[in-house]
């Protein structure tokens, strides 16, 4: 199973309490507000809110009404994109990680399925750029297929490894 660090906890905490404030109609939260409403430090609660503001997931607010709201839909938000925005990129092992060869393998029986779970952004990425053909959002669609032609070469480049 999937051991989530504490920041990247707070973040989906945060993005989800965003959502369902946003379903409502409400305004831009501030980080104590957040914070307050579980617990958490705002200290760390702003860390994290800043982090996921400068990967695109939140949009920020500065003066006596401000505060973070989604910058996206949450429906278009993943569980990868809070980690990554949190943690940096996903690694299963070391060599879904690095070029080098461990000395194992040759005689790798996981290395295929691990493999498969390198794909998954790849395809998250595949089911995003289909959302935004269907909502026209035109403009994003040069950028995101630049992302996923990379994408997909890095992936061609681990099944030849």
């Amino acid at each position: 199973m999937l051991r989530l660090s504490k920041k990247t906890d707070y973040g989906l905490i945060a993005l989800a309490h965003l959502a369902q404030r946003g379903a409502s109609g409400s305004g831009a939260l501030s980080a104590r507000e957040i914070a307050e409403e579980y617990a958490i430090p705002a200290e760390l609660m702003a860390k994290v809110l800043q982090r996921l503001a400068r990967r695109g997931l939140l949009v920020s607010q500065q003066g006596t009404h401000g505060g973070y709201q989604l910058a996206r839909p949450a429906s278009t938000i993943t569980v990868a994109d809070v980690i990554q925005a949190i943690d940096g990129p996903l690694t299963v092992t070391a060599c879904s990680a690095q070029h080098g060869r461990c000395g194992q393998f040759h005689r790798c029986i996981v290395r295929a399925p691990l493999l498969k779970i390198r794909a998954l952004p790849v395809l998250e990425k595949i089911v995003r750029a289909k959302s935004q053909v269907k909502n026209d959002d035109a403009e994003a669609l040069p950028a995101l297929a630049a992302e996923l032609s990379a994408g997909m070469e890095e992936l061609a480049r681990s099944y030849r490894r």
